[in-house]
């Protein structure tokens, strides 16, 4: 048998494992706070699984996911507004439709402004898109606590409509967890199926060395600005269905900490691993919220738990995991790796 399809059928029965489990959740747990939880791991996982294409394939670090995320957010926000709502708002469009429109123009928008930031940057090498959207972040917050006649200022903006299809409302946690999870399966596919192409192979061999790529033909600028682009889009949308869960926005959902947090989600699940970054989202969603009373005490763990990956899993824990299993039950096919096939000798 093939080893990649072998892979890819294992993937497809652990999703569907996956969407069994979050169906037995959504009947098993009552408390809302309990839901609130399962969404925002929802979240993170969208923003982590874009960050993953960049960090694990591309090889390219982004400390700026936050500023796509809270772009996201405010231009939901902003474009689901009752002022930009009488100026904009077309009779023959749904009322309900509106906020998805308003989601796909910001998914567009974040995407373009990656687009503006990736092209000049990732043509060199070395860590000048780190950099950049490490300064683009600073910025954004300044924009965001500064401009308060459009933002709110340090207030945010309230307000927000929830989502809705038809009569039927996303305005309770169920409901979103029923939203929130099937979108995150279906970025959870669009990355297998990513990495299983030609694209996720081209990013491999980039991600190994740009030059040896760029001598076989390939154009890493074009693949690297691509999936820069793409991991901007999806903490947009995670970013557009927080706002319309929340139904209010502020500046501290999206600061500097947050970049860093969803980097250190990819690190510790393991890069290059899509199962990986599920994993990595939910350990420190979980985290963050046990130790949220003591938000000092949150970065001093986040910090603690970085430093003993690093020492002893440095490809992450569930890549690590799974290399454990294989040193003692001999080679074989994992979930984070494709076995290549022996040189004839």
């Amino acid at each position: 048998m093939e080893p990649f399809g072998f892979k890819r059928n294992i993937n497809v029965v652990c999703l569907l494992i996956l969407a069994f489990l979050l169906v037995l959740l959504a009947f098993f747990v009552k408390a809302s706070y309990y839901f609130l939880i399962l969404n925002i791991i929802g979240l993170n996982t969208m923003v982590v699984v874009g960050l993953n294409l960049l960090i694990g394939y591309a090889g390219q670090i982004s400390m700026g996911h936050a500023a796509f995320y809270g772009m996201g957010a405010y231009l939901s926000a902003l474009l689901t507004s009752n002022v930009v709502m009488s100026m904009w708002s077309p009779s023959w469009v749904p009322e309900w439709f509106i906020p998805w429109i308003a989601i796909g123009l910001a998914m567009l928008f974040t995407g373009a402004v990656a687009y503006l930031i990736g092209v000049p940057t990732l043509k060199l090498r070395g860590n000048y898109l780190v950099m950049a959207t490490l300064g683009f972040n600073i910025i954004f917050e300044i924009v965001l606590v500064e401009w308060d006649s459009v933002t709110g200022g340090a207030n945010g903006m309230p307000g927000i409509p929830c989502l809705a299809v038809g009569d039927f409302l996303f305005n309770s946690d169920l409901r979103f967890y029923c939203l929130v999870w099937g979108l995150g399966l279906l970025t959870l596919i669009v990355s297998f199926n990513l990495v299983n192409s030609r694209v996720g192979r081209a990013l491999k061999a980039i991600h190994g060395s740009e030059v040896a790529a760029n001598t076989l033909g390939i154009n890493a600028q074009k693949y690297k600005v691509r999936v820069f682009v793409l991991s901007a889009m999806f903490a947009s949308l995670a970013g557009s269905l927080y706002a319309h869960y929340i139904t209010v926005i502020t500046p501290k959902s999206c600061d500097i900490m947050y970049s860093i947090q969803v980097v250190i989600m990819v690190i510790v699940g393991g890069m290059g691993s899509v199962w990986g970054c599920l994993f990595g989202a939910t350990l420190l969603t979980l985290l963050s919220e046990v130790l949220h009373v003591m938000e000092k005490f949150n970065v001093v763990a986040l910090g603690l738990i970085l430093m003993v990956v690093m020492i002893f899993f440095p490809e992450g824990l569930i890549p690590g995991f799974l290399n454990l299993i294989v040193k003692k039950r001999g080679p074989t096919v994992t979930l984070g790796q494709r076995l290549e096939p022996e040189s004839r000798r």
